[in-house]
């Protein structure tokens, strides 16, 4: 069989931020996820989504990525094939007008028509699955989402590496707020100077997430009884945002003194996410408050103790809940009312909302390797939110954090 990854390069990359996949990282991938296939009787997938493109291909652009459980993958490129050239590793890359040509294009490779193909039913809209039952009449299709999911929870060394960066950018954005933050302007201008800073670090920009119609711009940046108003976003914390068609973020609300300014910053290196929350005050903040934060510490410690491999997500969740409560805050621990969300973590790597969930009922057994956002905090209306978030690699010891900017209340 010719290998994966003997194809070369026909132009130099553009520019000096291209970065090509390292091939035995691809490699590992692609035999993983073939594994996978066979495992559960999927002859081929097709990809489409962005992150699994990337993950799998090592490029974006738009297309159709075959992973047959056996053989070689067969990238086919609509736009832009020559970017697809340069930044994928993968040999078999073609130029492709039409969907209705992928029969006939793997024909062509010397792959038969899978009896059963594995589509990414979690995300494919239904216009685009009824295109594809209709190209692919004769095969059934499964949804191979959660079995790309699970793959992707578990980190190689390689993207461990690249989390590890991108965590020491989230804490130089972190250490910048003191430099930034004054009494007096508004969320979102020192939301707009603190994000510049984090461009100038190499910051992309665009935080993918899985999840249908979410959507996030670096994070949340908001002062005082700000942060508590909820919003249709999927976290403890809402904020108003600057109009209602963003609904949540920073926006227009004064820095004061005396209140808690919470920044819940994602940075996103190279494709891959960190994810800290820290709080920030000029002046000293009222005693409760800072009762609260030192309470979702200790929760934090907890879990940093006890969450090893082996350890089901969702007994994570409960003795998190369990322990909020002991402490008094069960109505404000993860949000305030009836709609608290029902996390109190996340995974974290080339997409926000990635395996596991500590949440309830999960049954997802941790696995080293695993890296996730642990975000417990306490939200009170008419008051604002204190908490901690840190992205935190699982090891036989426990959680290993990979942000390290001090998890107490900065007092300016």
């Amino acid at each position: 069989m010719l290998s994966y990854f003997n194809k070369k390069i026909m132009v130099k990359p553009m520019n000096q931020f291209d970065k090509t996949l390292p091939e035995a990282e691809q490699k590992t991938r692609i035999v993983g996820l073939q594994a996978r296939l066979e495992t559960n009787n999927v002859d081929g997938v097709l990809i489409l989504q962005k992150a699994d493109m990337f993950y799998y291909a090592g490029t974006t652009q738009q297309g159709w990525l075959y992973i047959p459980a056996q053989g070689e993958p067969v990238l086919m490129i609509f736009k832009d094939y020559q970017r697809a050239m340069e930044e994928s590793g993968l040999a078999q890359v073609v130029s492709l007008v039409s969907p209705k040509d992928i029969p006939q294009t793997l024909g062509a490779y010397g792959h038969l028509m899978p009896r059963h193909l594995g589509l990414e039913l979690d995300v494919l809209t239904v216009n685009l699955y009824l295109l594809f039952k209709k190209i692919f009449s004769g095969s059934t299709l499964m949804d191979i989402s959660p079995q790309i999911r699970l793959q992707r929870a578990v980190k190689s060394d390689y993207e461990i590496d690249l989390m590890r960066k991108a965590s020491h950018m989230a804490d130089k954005v972190a250490a910048k707020v003191p430099d930034i933050i004054r009494e007096g302007m508004t969320e979102i201008e020192f939301a707009g100077l603190l994000e510049a800073y984090a461009r100038s670090l190499g910051h992309q920009g665009l935080i993918r997430m899985r999840m249908w119609d979410n959507d996030l711009f670096y994070g949340h940046i908001m002062a005082g009884p700000g942060a508590a108003v909820p919003s249709c976003f999927a976290s403890p914390t809402g904020g108003r945002g600057v109009n209602p068609s963003i609904a949540q973020g920073p926006g227009f609300t004064t820095i004061k003194r005396n209140e808690p300014v919470m920044v819940d910053y994602v940075f996103v290196l190279n494709g891959y996410i960190s994810d800290h929350t820290r709080i920030f005050s000029l002046g000293k903040l009222p005693g409760d408050l800072l009762s609260a934060h030192n309470a979702m510490l200790e929760i934090q410690e907890m879990v940093k103790q006890h969450a090893t491999p082996g350890t089901v997500t969702g007994d994570i969740y409960d003795r998190m809940m369990s322990m909020a409560e002991a402490k008094g805050y069960k109505d404000n621990f993860m949000g305030a009312g009836e709609r608290r969300i029902r996390f109190t973590g996340h995974g974290i790597g080339l997409e926000l909302d990635e395996f596991p969930f500590i949440a309830q009922g999960q049954k997802l057994a941790l696995e080293n390797g695993m890296i996730m956002a642990l975000e417990p905090k306490t939200v009170i209306p008419g008051k604002g939110v204190v908490g901690i978030e840190n992205s935190l690699l699982v090891t036989d010891n426990g959680l290993e954090s990979l942000t390290t900017f001090s998890d107490e209340i900065t007092i300016l």
